[in-house]
């Protein structure tokens, strides 16, 4: 083991002594090297997607030491880049282990830097804190999450003045100033108490949380339109944030008939029936689906711990429950609001829709046949909120009619910079029921676009890679699909993209994204807050189960790439 990991073990066995968990954990440790190496071979990573790791001690874990030494670096850049009357930071954070402990301790560490801070009194969705920040008219904001990862995850994400996520650009100088700390010895620090009796620290306000609601209604497609919102709904908030704003915003639109799973009903950040709490996930739904089923409900929604994704299951004739994936549940929700809008009048002159270059391909030829103008973006809705401020800027942001992403991330409206699935979950509920009274469901709707524009397949699959040895597996793998492929499954490479060149115009980042004959493709990159490599599987073909086939063909080749 090289010295400099030991030397900054025993730093920390001298010095992290005030958190009880962390000082009991580096104790344990003491003599097991491999458990050393692995906290404490590298900083945890900071980027536009902020902190991410798993909790425990050493630095790269999530602890009050590495959220106390990122909040000083956020601190320090909002000094530097911000009048001092302009200087405030919100903060929200959701159900995970230690996320209120987390926030209070940023909190803190801002208002000792002469920052006002404003927090909600209570655990918040994503979309919450970037409405905050937006409403509040603060310098930056935090949201304590780790989205949908198991429960021994924590995260840090970092939002710009505009609420969206940071770019690349900020994230770099938040890192520079993160970089020039001493973790112990560099930090400003003040107890949260002492924060909210000085005025430094302040809740935020019943009236931005009941303006954030009344947003979300505003995203109504329905017109004057009579529909059933009687409609049987099962709801799962997943045990994270998003059971008080998902019930409220159905419940004053009209929804009534809504049972909640018990069992996920209530924050929990051990998230005991469902280990992976991600609506992508079938074992995450499955609960529900039993719900649905026993209920004889029409619609199964699921959102996740910070409630910014949202995933549905429907009925099919013979009365079994089918999940949708997030590209068709997009391109439901694509099609609806632009049919509604048309309907309605509310089309604006030169609509925009805004996709990841990940997300299915038959989005752009949905958006293309309502006369929508496409615009493709990496992977990361905050590129997608950063396309809507591109809008704002040039006085077109009421152009924006929609963004989304395959991993089950949608936005209708400009009031927020990320992914919300309040406002996902409004839609969709809306769309069943607008359909429903026409005596059409989801799936007979699905069936009518694959119809109209061709079969289309996609699906992902993730390859983990733990600790320090993963890392540099990851990037052998990676230096490998850069070396030449040929193609995939029979079909042929026509061209591949290398994301890393900056291409387009977007900003440079580590993927792949392989253009196979027949309108097929494969994406290749290293998650940005996860120890895994994902692939994105696209597929054309005139049957759902040719389609099938030939990507099951293409993810056994992908196989043999993750196994040097």
């Amino acid at each position: 083991m090289e010295k400099k990991i030991m030397d900054s073990y025993q730093l920390w066995v001298k010095n992290a002594v005030e958190d009880e968990d962390v000082a009991e954990e580096l104790k344990s440790i003491k003599g097991k090297e491999e458990k050393i190496e692995d906290a404490f071979y590298r900083d945890l990573a900071f980027g536009t997607g902020g902190l991410r790791g798993v909790i425990g001690a050493g630095t790269n874990r999530m602890n009050v030491y590495t959220v106390a030494k990122a909040s000083q670096g956020l601190a320090d850049y909002v000094v530097r880049h911000f009048a001092k009357e302009e200087r405030k930071i919100a903060v929200s954070y959701d159900s995970r282990i230690k996320s209120d402990l987390f926030a209070r301790v940023a909190a803190g560490v801002f208002a000792a830097n002469g920052i006002k801070v404003y927090i909600y009194t209570q655990l918040m969705p994503t979309p919450c804190l970037s409405f905050a920040v937006r409403e509040l008219k603060c310098a930056a904001g935090i949201m304590v999450t780790a989205s949908h990862n198991p429960s021994k995850y924590n995260g840090y994400k970092v939002y710009g003045s505009d609420g969206c996520q940071i770019t690349t650009e900020m994230a770099a100088q938040i890192l520079g100033e993160i970089e020039k700390l001493d973790i112990f010895a560099d930090v400003k620090k003040q107890s949260f108490e002492q924060g909210l009796a000085s005025g430094a620290i302040e809740y935020i306000t019943e009236d931005v949380y009941t303006s954030f609601v009344e947003a979300v209604k505003g995203q109504s497609c329905i017109g004057d339109k009579k529909i059933d919102k009687n409609v049987a709904i099962v709801y799962s908030p997943l045990n994270g944030t998003g059971l008080k704003p998902v019930l409220r915003t159905l419940k004053e639109a009209g929804y009534t008939n809504i049972t909640v799973v018990k069992e996920q009903e209530q924050p929990d950040g051990n998230f005991p029936t469902c280990p992976y709490p991600n609506p992508e996930i079938k074992e995450a739904m499955a609960l529900g689906m039993e719900y649905a089923k026993k209920n004889h409900a029409d619609l199964l929604l699921a959102t996740d711990p910070d409630c910014d994704r949202v995933g549905i299951a429907v009925k099919n004739a013979q009365g079994e429950y089918i999940l949708l994936s997030g590209n068709e549940t997009g391109m439901l929700l694509l099609d609806y609001i632009c049919s509604r809008r048309i309907a309605n009048g509310t089309m604006p002159k030169n609509p925009v829709m805004v996709k990841t270059i990940v997300t299915m391909d038959m989005g752009e030829q949905i958006a293309s046949h309502y006369g929508v103008k496409t615009i493709n973006v990496l992977t990361g809705f905050k590129f997608i909120g950063e396309q809507i401020g591109i809008l704002e800027a040039r006085g077109e942001e009421d152009s924006y009619i929609f963004g989304f992403e395959e991993s089950y991330g949608y936005l209708s409206g400009s009031y927020v910079r990320d992914k919300d699935a309040v406002d996902g979950a409004f839609l969709i509920c809306e769309m069943f029921a607008y359909y429903a009274s026409q005596g059409v469901s989801l799936l007979d709707k699905l069936n009518e676009l694959y119809e109209t524009y061709g079969f289309c397949l996609n699906t992902l699959h993730s390859y983990e890679f733990e600790g320090s040895a993963g890392f540099v597996k990851m990037q052998e793998i990676m230096k490998k699909f850069r070396d030449g492929v040929s193609g995939f499954g029979e079909k042929k490479a026509v061209e591949c993209l290398d994301y890393s060149k900056g291409l387009f115009g977007l900003p440079k980042s580590d993927v792949l994204k392989f253009l196979l004959e027949d309108n097929c493709s494969v994406v290749v990159r290293p998650s940005g807050t996860e120890p895994k490599l994902k692939t994105y599987i696209s597929v054309s073909a005139k049957s759902r189960e040719a389609a099938q086939m030939l990507e099951r063909k293409i993810a056994e080749e992908l196989e043999g790439y993750f196994t040097i």
